[in-house]
């Protein structure tokens, strides 16, 4: 099995975003004013295929949602996490069972040991970022990294 990593180099953050294709995003709010609404609603537009995980939603942004990462029923290459650091952990177990290739927690949002424990399982983990400004800077902008 490999090993997963902790992500913080733009090259390797623009190869995720590059090579990603089905993105789900833990904790999409169906509210059109949440940062988790826009940037889900975002990433949309940007051609990727987004799966809502949000319990007592049935569909968000006019796509199918599911009650948790274990309702899943195709694989996923991110996991795009809008959950406080502290509820992070909660989520680690369904997310080693999902098996995503990068469990993504939002800006402001770290938890170092989830990390590491996913990282053990083969996950790769990037913390603090937000996926729309990552988007942005490196395939819009094109930083040169």
């Amino acid at each position: 099995m490999k090993t997963g990593k902790i992500i913080t180099s733009d090259r390797e953050i623009r190869q995720i975003l590059e090579e990603a294709r089905v993105i789900a995003v833990l904790g999409l709010s169906p509210k059109a004013d949440r940062d988790s609404y826009k940037v889900g609603s975002y990433l949309k537009e940007k051609g990727y295929k987004i799966i809502p995980v949000r319990p007592g939603q049935k569909e968000i942004l006019g796509e199918p949602a599911v009650k948790s990462l274990d309702d899943l029923r195709e694989p996923v290459d991110i996991v795009d996490v809008f959950r406080s650091s502290g509820q992070i952990a909660a989520h680690v177990p369904e997310a080693i069972r999902v098996k995503p290739k990068v469990f993504w927690m939002q800006l402001g949002i770290e938890n170092g040991d989830a990390a590491k424990e996913l990282a053990a399982a083969g996950i790769d983990v990037v913390m603090n970022r937000c996926t729309k400004i990552e988007y942005e800077r490196l395939i819009v902008k094109k930083i040169i990294i």
